[in-house]
């Protein structure tokens, strides 16, 4: 006779094989519904098939709490719907309508909704998973017993993202788990020609974590995998990889007719394909009858259908929020607006470098303000408290839980950083030197930059990431490389000339609800920046220009390191009877081109300078800018003055040549006069 324990036991095994197979329907049909409107013609888009991969999604997201979080990849149509995304809001999404959770602006690569859990989705093969690691340290620092589950493909595993991210989330111990949908085709490659592993989930053990491989057309099997890993991560015990193997079905877009495929093979996968499988399973063994199932599917159906009727009819994205939610400002904000001046405070100073000054800003911010945390390489005391010892002493005081020393990985720590900025933190980015956004750019301009954006205005990235250019250390070590950062939407670009300037406009950046690129120059920590920085705390709003010196012969526009090029010019040609004023930008974006235009109405002459290669330049776009708005009042062609079209030199003669420096401003403003 059956013991109540049995019989409880046996009626939650029945309620989860039909929760799988409610999961698993919904995934179907959706999938379905999207493939039967592009063959008809009814839509337009780029679509990812999920057909043969349900029990994945279905036994992944059963797994999972509510609150837990998903990261998932533009193959994620069953993630999202298994998860409980918005059903009227993600077609509306993919199909670009005003009524999407974005409002059309992100599309299937860029899904995110918060309240389902659903933090974020991305269509960089790979750079989900270095997401997941900051939204699992927020999670870890907070003690929420948060969960994330990182969703990707088996192609993914031959990206440097993921085993970044796994040793750093194995280092640090992170509630996460990843998540890998090895469908047999990395888009049109099989397994077997790029990789000589055969189980994936054998690369866990390198990382110190444990990996299994599963069936992935069988749902409970990946619960029950998902389910320990989850457990583990929750436990405190740290990350675990889960490898769910299936078969494709469908080709790696709408339209691929997979002749890459054997036909053979093809054909013997379609004729059993996993959700008729299953569904036969439940109806042989008594779980389910027929007619319980098919409710199933039409209650799947009905919804799907009247979410997708309602998406197809909305209406497009009306032009006019083309430019919004860029910023946080609600707009786009290359060129700042007028706003009123702002001065630092009076009364009590002290005598400060830019590393002091860096130093005591980030101090106070973090002892005001627990969401500050600061990532970085070498930047706690026990590995010397930074390079330039800008963050030394700061881990004593506030924990390595908030200040974290990094693997040497520019991308994991960018983003660590930007996942971390979407679970509530505000994180401090450090890359050591300027040169390295190149090995980070990619979490820099296709997610950091684009967070607000890809959300139509529901999320931003507030991250400051502090950067140096470096001297005297040749080609990969010294480059200004400001103009990458400019050039892409959604990221603020800060670079001060003075202590003082520092501690207000880095207090301005920590403040933000924008990511904030935060340069400081080599050449101003050994003096150059030295100067009296106000005791009270200050925040100098960004888009503000300050001219450093009046004048009223010729305007020097410039900003970091080079003001102070530019300031000895001017003293310099004082004696020659030429008056010069320095208008220091401080911000490069948002950019105060008011300021210029007032300083150059009134000199009628401009000289705009800096650091970084003048070819495509910042300063090219500015005087583009002056010359439309003051053509009939500039009494000589612009000037400019900027680096050679060179990497910089190690050699100090070569260096010295290839940057410009006072006098190469005082022979620009001799040239105009």
């Amino acid at each position: 006779m059956a013991t109540q324990l049995d019989t409880e036991a046996h009626s939650s095994t029945t309620d989860r094989a039909i929760a799988l197979y409610r999961l698993m329907s919904r995934t179907h049909h959706a999938d379905k519904r999207v493939r039967k409107g592009l063959s008809s013609g009814e839509i337009a888009m780029s679509y990812w098939p999920v057909d043969g991969q349900e029990a994945m999604s279905a036994g992944a997201m059963l797994a999972l709490a509510d609150t837990d979080q998903l990261v998932s990849t533009y193959r994620g149509l069953g993630d999202l719907v298994t998860k409980g995304i918005d059903l009227a809001g993600y077609f509306g999404e993919i199909l670009g309508r005003e009524t999407g959770l974005s409002g059309g602006k992100a599309g299937a690569m860029g899904i995110s909704d918060p309240e389902h859990g659903i933090a974020w989705t991305t269509g960089i093969v790979g750079a989900g998973p270095l997401i997941a690691n900051g939204i699992a340290l927020a999670a870890s620092i907070r003690e929420t017993e948060q969960v994330v589950l990182v969703s990707f493909g088996d192609g993914a595993t031959s990206i440097g993202y993921l085993h970044e991210a796994m040793n750093m989330a194995a280092l640090w111990s992170l509630p996460v788990v990843f998540f890998c949908q090895n469908n047999a085709w990395a888009e049109s490659t099989q397994m077997s020609r790029y990789t000589r592993t055969t189980q994936l989930s054998d690369r866990a053990g390198g990382y110190g974590m444990p990996g299994v491989t599963v069936d992935g057309t069988d749902p409970h099997a990946v619960y029950d995998a998902v389910s320990a890993a989850v457990a583990r991560a929750r436990s405190g015990e740290g990350p675990s990889f889960v490898e769910a193997v299936a078969y494709r079905l469908q080709g790696h877009y709408f339209g691929d007719q997979m002749g890459y495929a054997d036909p053979a093979d093809l054909a013997a996968k379609r004729a059993d394909p996993p959700f008729d499988r299953y569904r036969r399973r439940l109806i042989a063994d008594g779980t389910a009858t027929t007619e319980a199932l098919d409710r199933i599917d039409a209650e799947a159906v009905a919804e799907i259908e009247e979410a997708f009727a309602s998406a197809c009819a909305a209406a497009l994205p009306d032009a006019a929020v083309l430019t919004r939610d860029v910023f946080a400002d609600n707009g786009s904000e290359v060129a700042a607006p007028r706003r009123a001046t702002t001065s630092v405070p009076q009364g009590e100073t002290e005598d400060l470098g830019l590393v002091q000054a860096i130093h005591r800003t980030l101090d106070r911010a973090m002892g005001a303000d627990e969401s500050i945390v600061l990532l970085g390489e070498d930047i706690g005391d026990r590995s010397g408290g930074g390079m330039f010892k800008i963050t030394a002493g700061l881990s004593a005081k506030y924990g390595e839980h908030r200040v974290r020393d990094t693997p040497i990985a520019e991308s994991s720590i960018i983003g660590a950083a930007l996942g971390a900025s979407l679970a509530g933190l505000r994180p401090v980015a450090e890359l050591m030197f300027m040169d390295f956004l190149g090995v980070a750019m990619d979490q820099i301009a296709n997610h950091v930059a684009k967070v607000r954006y890809l959300s139509g205005g529901r999320r931003g990235a507030p991250l400051v990431i502090r950067t140096m250019v470096g001297m005297a250390a040749g080609p990969q070590h010294s480059q200004a490389l400001e103009s990458w950062a400019m050039h892409t939407p959604g990221i603020k670009v800060v670079w001060p000339s003075t202590a003082a300037d520092a501690v207000g406009l880095l207090n301005a950046c920590l403040r933000q609800d924008d990511p904030c690129l935060f340069v400081e120059s080599m050449k101003l920590y050994y003096g150059g920046g030295r100067g009296p920085v106000p005791v009270a705390d200050y925040e100098i709003p960004l888009g503000l220009a300050d001219v450093k010196r009046t004048g009223s012969d010729v305007t020097i526009c410039t900003y970091g390191a080079l003001v102070h090029a530019a300031l000895a010019a001017a003293k310099s040609l004082e004696g020659e009877g030429i008056s010069v004023e320095v208008v220091d930008l401080r911000t490069l974006v948002p950019l105060d081109l008011e300021t210029v235009l007032d300083s150059v109405r009134k000199t009628r002459r401009l000289v705009v300078a800096h650091e970084s290669v003048g070819f495509c330049g910042p300063g090219a776009e500015i005087a583009a800018a002056v010359g439309a708005e003051l053509f009939g009042v500039l009494a000589a062609p612009i000037q400019r003055v900027a680096g050679s079209y060179t990497p910089v030199p190690r050699a100090a003669s070569l260096e010295a040549a290839c940057r410009p420096d006072a006098e190469s401003l005082c022979h620009a403003v001799r040239r105009i006069l």
